[in-house]
């Protein structure tokens, strides 16, 4: 038995794809009434919200044959199709259903007349009962001279496809099928080998880039994570399906791919000699750690995952409180392998770690929320942020990418050097090659303990169940570094370096309104109010549109801007309409907190030896 779906892209003005999915030999499935049960996946694996993916379908029916058949709608993701009368000699069951695909993101699907894209989730019914039968995926090409030269890219593997890879595909049940997003449309492909595995970069949008560039630096990144957990990789081919855009960033891991979304900025621009930078160097440095975090994913959370993932119910939500390894360990490894792969120098790399020190302790979530918390809650708090969000939780991304520094760190001195979270991963992958079975909390404590020798209970329940401060000043000294603290200069001040030195007599320090703004027509409008902070403490609140400061305009100003001719203690006429009404608060202008976090040096050799660590398995 098996599952037969043809997607086409029915009318990319109108952004509807047309799906039918073929059941032969529907009675087997169907239950003990009659009826066989048909849903849409709530969510998508690794991004952990539910998105009601079933909205999107916009007409449906069913058939055997020329009879149609009675589909009614039993909750918001699901059908059911009466059988009753039907005779198992009778035919396949048909049923052909649109989608309207409008979404540019990595975890939905989008179509136009210039590219179609979609994850299995989005599009693909499955049959209750039947999650474990094979499928195969015939795509088809949209009609008309427009698309003739339209393209197909996926990892999904192919069985009989056309010279621009329309065709039929196949997977081995529908966990894979939803596995492998595909591109469509007239995208530039550049394809590279890691380790022997064959790499393709998918460039969807308008866009001129250093291709050269793109391959070397991501086979260096994609072969020295291979090398790191060992030969052979568990893909026997990669994709990187990267649609460029005008405002946007993501990504999302899948087995054999992954889904990014990112600016033209973000990309190498085509240089004219070799020794020349690309532009927007930064940005690209960015776009390099995007693509390191979601390519680690091949390893951890793809394969090894949480015990409660396997298999995914993508029809309610699950709860997990190990994010913080499966996210934070991989957002530690991102920027580590930027360095150990050479694409960064150590300095930047310091810089990097600084600047995720001060996103952590920017927010006073950090001292309410754990990173464990922050996990189990990340369906409702975390994707769902509002304005209060940096003052009640905690980025189980950023501060777990720091629990994975501790723990690192942690094992190293315990170890005397001789173990560390390198080693730790390579257990958990070598555990997942002999069983394929989940890990729990306990299993990642364990591996910690065996690593150091010693039971490591207090790290965890203070890292990744309590809501205290790490202990960032020992792990850094025992990487052979120094934390230090500055007050920052403004808010677009990341930290991560030191602070600025100039001949110029020493100046009062910066006011701090302790909010974030946004542009506004009428001035400023407040983002985030923070806990404690000169704007709660008076009154103003998130929403309010700040009009005027000291009795003049805010427009064409940031905050920062409006209180730059004042210092510490003075008080502050503040104007701003909230909810249509003219209201007045006085400000008394606060100094910074002491947030922006740079790292120094204190020993050279034990930081390169961290930095530079052996990238294969020790003996």
């Amino acid at each position: 038995m098996s599952l037969h779906y043809v997607i086409k892209p029915e009318d990319p003005a109108a952004h509807l794809f047309r799906i039918s999915l073929t059941l032969a030999k529907p009675l087997a499935l169907a239950s003990p009434d009659g009826t066989v049960t048909l849903r849409m996946a709530d969510w998508i694996p690794g991004s952990y919200m539910i998105r009601d993916f079933a909205r999107n379908v916009v007409t449906i029916d069913a058939r055997i044959g020329d009879h149609p058949l009675a589909i009614c709608k039993i909750d918001k993701s699901g059908w059911q199709i009466s059988l009753a009368g039907i005779d198992k000699a009778e035919g396949d069951l048909v049923v052909t259903y649109q989608v309207y695909a409008w979404e540019l993101s990595v975890r939905a699907a989008h179509l136009d007349t210039l590219h179609g894209f979609f994850n299995g989730t989005s599009v693909f019914l499955t049959v209750q009962g039947g999650e474990s039968e094979p499928c195969t995926v015939a795509i088809q090409r949209p009609e008309g001279a427009l698309f003739q030269q339209w393209r197909v890219a996926t990892a999904m593997k192919a069985r009989s496809t056309d010279s621009g890879g329309f065709g039929l595909y196949e997977a081995a049940d529908y966990d894979e099928l939803i596995d492998h997003p595909v591109e469509m449309g007239t995208f530039e492909r550049v394809e590279f080998s890691a380790c022997g595995v064959p790499h393709e970069i998918i460039l969807t949008g308008n866009c001129r880039t250093d291709t050269e560039t793109l391959k070397t630096d991501l086979t260096r990144i994609c072969e020295s994570q291979i090398r790191f957990f060992g030969e052979p990789a568990p893909m026997t081919r990669f994709v990187f399906l990267v649609m460029v855009v005008g405002d946007g960033y993501g990504g999302l891991e899948h087995r054999e791919s992954t889904s990014l979304l990112v600016t033209r900025e973000n990309l190498p621009q085509p240089r004219s000699s070799a020794s020349h930078p690309p532009r927007n160097e930064s940005k690209y440095i960015d776009f390099l750690g995007l693509c390191s975090h979601e390519y680690f994913h091949c390893w951890n959370v793809k394969r090894i995952k949480p015990a409660v993932f396997i298999p995914y119910p993508l029809d309610r939500e699950v709860y997990t409180e190990l994010l913080w390894a499966f996210e934070g360990i991989t957002s530690y490894y991102d920027d580590l392998f930027l360095v150990r792969s050479g694409m960064i120098s150590e300095g930047r790399y310091l810089q990097m770690l600084g600047e995720t020190i001060t996103r952590v302790h920017r927010g006073s979530g950090r001292l309410k929320q754990s990173v464990a918390e922050s996990s189990f809650d990340a369906w409702t708090r975390f994707y769902k942020q509002d304005e209060n969000a940096p003052n009640a939780i905690v980025s189980y991304y950023a501060k777990g990418a720091l629990v994975a520094f501790c723990l690192d760190m942690l094992i190293r001195q315990h170890s005397s050097g001789r173990y560390s979270l390198d080693d730790l991963m390579r257990k958990l992958w070598a555990a997942w090659q002999d069983t394929a079975k989940g890990v729990t909390q306990a299993d990642f404590e364990q591996l910690a303990a065996d690593l150091c020798g010693e039971p490591c209970d207090d790290f965890f329940a203070q890292a990744v169940f309590g809501c205290e401060d790490l202990d960032l000043e020992s792990a850094a000294l025992t990487a052979g570094l120094n934390v230090n603290w500055r007050c920052r200069k403004d808010w677009k001040d990341k930290g991560g370096v030191p602070p600025v030195q100039s001949a110029e007599p020493l100046q009062s320090p910066p006011v701090d309104a302790g909010v974030t703004t946004v542009e506004h027509a009428s001035g400023l409008r407040i983002k985030n109010v923070y806990d404690g902070g000169a704007a709660q403490q008076c009154g103003i609140a998130a929403g309010d549109i700040v009009v005027a400061i000291d009795r003049l305009s805010v427009l064409g100003k940031t905050m920062d801007d409006a209180l730059a001719r004042h210092e510490p203690g003075e008080e502050v006429l503040v104007h701003v309409f909230r909810h249509g009404e003219l209201h007045e608060f006085k400000l008394l202008c606060q100094a910074p907190p002491e947030t922006a976090c740079w790292l120094t040096v204190s020993d050279q050799g034990v930081l390169s030896g961290w930095l530079n660590d052996q990238d294969t398995p020790r003996p």
